[in-house]
């Protein structure tokens, strides 16, 4: 009887040999990449992508290889600083603070740091990692957000990097269970399993959230598990998940009309109810008259008062500055419309969109996101990966394409003052503003922003 070892090395010798030179690449992304370095950070993200794309052509029926490809990935970041983003400092800052019983909404860092009775281990260097940005303002993580905050600062106690351990821990098993529930979800729909891994394996995703510490990946754990349950009809079990998804994210709050087709009122009318009380049960440790003001501030500065990675807002910048070269009334309008048109689309695919269909519940909810990714003034890259879920159980990849060319909008991290290469920036926009039109002529299915079944 042959050695079944030797006989699976050479039947996988080129998978193989490419996930051990992606995990080379991700561990020189990890410990020797400078964020500064644009043309490394640019290259080990391309080739990294391109062995994500080449692994699940050659090997996505091979569910253990691939599930397990992607924890190892994972576990290469574990004991690495997060070197593309600092937020994590305010993470363990507010998590010192709720572990204190300290409401991190009332007040900002800027005024904790004087006081010399401050409980926090490591508060100056937290305080000077955040950066003056953070600083200067009330958290805006939600409150489950906060929770896993306070666990890893506890279990981390004084070591930074302790905390750090146990969020990218918590964010591991977030990937895992989004990778059981997904796939799960994919069969119920009547899809391809093997769709999960490009979100499992996907450059972005790892980077993004287990290498650089962001919490999209526990809030689309629980949004996941809670379409599941919808898929499977038990939309009362399903609230609490998203209630939950909510707590880490509000973004899942901008698909809840949604649901009103696709339940019917009766049980629409539970489901928010459920929803809502769960979210207040999680809000209520944490309320005051101060928070509400506070808390409803500091969301609206997105809105408004920040800039990154923008595509349309970016575009109707520059049109403004060449006609008048005073384009910050405009920017002012554009803030203050851009939730309006919002909140419009997202009652047109209510009301005019026959939502019953789990399928097309999703699309539905990638169409809204993806209007309004399109027209925000802040895309940072991790935004991206929520697409890319909702883009998983759908037909369309433009989300997919457009977790690739965001790379490109790393390139303001090599400029001491983060200024944006307006020219990197249309290159990726419109990649995928064509790409999404090519989807939708060059298919024989109706357009999914507008078809009602």
């Amino acid at each position: 009887m042959p050695n079944q070892p030797t006989t699976y090395l050479k039947l996988h010798k080129v998978p193989i040999i490419l996930a051990l030179l992606s995990a080379f690449l991700y561990y020189t992304f990890a410990y020797q990449l400078e964020r500064t370095d644009f043309i490394k950070l640019l290259t080990l993200f391309a080739a990294s992508f391109f062995i994500c794309y080449k692994l699940i052509q050659f090997e996505k029926w091979n569910f253990k290889f691939l599930i397990i490809t992607g924890i190892l990935f994972r576990l290469i970041f574990l004991a690495a600083e997060p070197n593309l983003s600092q937020d994590y400092y305010r993470f363990i800052w507010d998590g010192h603070l709720v572990g204190n019983f300290i409401n991190p909404y009332l007040a900002v860092p800027n005024a904790l740091i004087l006081q010399s009775d401050l409980a926090i281990p490591n508060a100056q260097l937290l305080y000077d990692g955040m950066g003056d940005l953070s600083a200067k303002h009330f958290s805006n993580y939600p409150p489950l957000n906060q929770l896993l905050f306070a666990i890893a600062a506890l279990l981390g106690g004084k070591s930074i990097m302790g905390s750090v351990l146990v969020m990218k821990t918590m964010i591991i098993l977030s990937d895992i269970g989004i990778f059981y529930f997904g796939r799960k979800l994919l069969k119920k729909l009547n899809r391809s399993p093997h769709l999960i891994f490009w979100y499992f394996l996907n450059p972005l995703v790892i980077i993004e959230l287990t290498g650089n510490l962001h919490f999209e990946g526990v809030m689309l754990f629980f949004f996941v598990w809670a379409l599941y349950l919808l898929s499977e009809k038990k939309w009362g079990l399903a609230a609490i998940p998203y209630a939950l998804s909510i707590c880490v994210k509000l973004v899942p709050l901008l698909f809840l009309p949604l649901f009103l087709k696709h339940l019917g009122l009766k049980k629409s009318t539970g489901f928010y109810a459920l929803i809502g009380l769960s979210c207040l049960l999680l809000f209520l440790p944490f309320y005051s008259a101060e928070f509400i003001a506070n808390y409803s501030k500091t969301v609206g500065l997105w809105f408004s008062n920040f800039e990154f990675n923008a595509g349309l807002y970016n575009a109707i910048k520059q049109m403004a500055i060449q006609f008048d070269g005073k384009p910050w009334e405009l920017i002012k309008i554009y803030g203050k419309i851009t939730p309006i048109i919002t909140v419009i689309a997202v009652l047109l695919f209510t009301f005019f969109r026959d939502n019953q269909k789990i399928s097309v519940l999703i699309t539905s909810m990638l169409a809204v996101l993806t209007l309004y990714y399109f027209m925000s003034a802040t895309v940072h890259p991790w935004y991206i990966i929520f697409l890319l879920v909702l883009g998983v159980f759908s037909p369309y990849r433009y989300a997919l394409l457009w977790s690739a060319t965001v790379a490109l909008s790393y390139y303001a991290y090599s400029k001491a003052d983060f200024k944006e290469n307006l020219g990197l920036i249309a290159v990726e926009y419109i990649s995928v503003y064509v790409f999404l039109i090519y989807e939708i002529l060059n298919s024989k299915r109706q357009i999914p922003f507008f078809r009602k079944k």
